[in-house]
């Protein structure tokens, strides 16, 4: 199966995306978009060898990730910079972790373990959520830069929250991974920016 295409590229953006808006909703108002949190925290435990649409549950599960993406990128200014500080944080984070074999190891195998979890309790059963954060915290937190999440602390200091939060920024440095595994890249952002438009426009009348 051909992962390098725009189609694939655009996907798995709108997937960091997805991961990013997540983020914001947990931290501002303590809940998030329920089918867009369980397609971001399924992908975890998908395979892109089953497609990369497939890794969201299709496009459905990614249309919150599609429709902020195009919102960020048609304007003249970017219409969320915390959305867009997230997603960029998550590019920059995915960089430093695949110098980190080992650490990457550790992540892998803690997915699997919250794949069995989640198979047993579902998908968004706490138990799993507590699980893919704690992964989160013990590995990809402890990179430089961290990222810095914005929001109410009413929300911030409850566990289950930060959990979420966690596990959602996990599911963005897989859709990270997977835009690089597409053939992703910082300068094909810049410079294709309106072929990604363009291809925006093509999945939004698939939505």
């Amino acid at each position: 199966m051909l992962l390098n295409t725009i189609a694939n590229q655009t996907i798995a953006l709108a997937g960091i995306s997805q991961a990013a808006v997540l983020v914001q909703q947990l931290a501002t108002t303590g809940t998030a978009d329920s089918s867009a949190l369980e397609a971001s925290i399924g992908s975890l435990f998908i395979s892109d060898e089953q497609g990369v649409e497939n890794v969201y549950g299709g496009l459905s599960g990614i249309n919150l990730g599609i429709l902020q993406l195009n919102d960020q990128m048609t304007g003249l200014k970017i219409a969320n910079p915390e959305q867009a500080r997230y997603a960029a944080s998550l590019v920059f984070l995915e960089n430093q972790l695949a110098k980190q074999p080992a650490m990457l190891k550790t992540i892998f195998t803690g997915i699997e373990r919250a794949r069995s979890q989640s198979e047993h309790f579902g998908l968004l059963h706490e138990n799993v959520l507590a699980n893919l954060g704690d992964i989160y915290h013990t590995t990809v937190s402890t990179l430089q830069p961290r990222i810095m999440v914005n929001g109410e602390q009413e929300y911030l200091s409850k566990p289950d929250v930060v959990n979420k939060i966690r596990a959602c920024l996990l599911a963005g440095i897989r859709s990270a991974i997977l835009w690089k595994r597409c053939g992703g890249t910082r300068w094909k952002f810049l410079f294709y920016r309106k072929k990604i438009q363009a291809e925006l426009q093509i999945l939004l009348q698939q939505l």
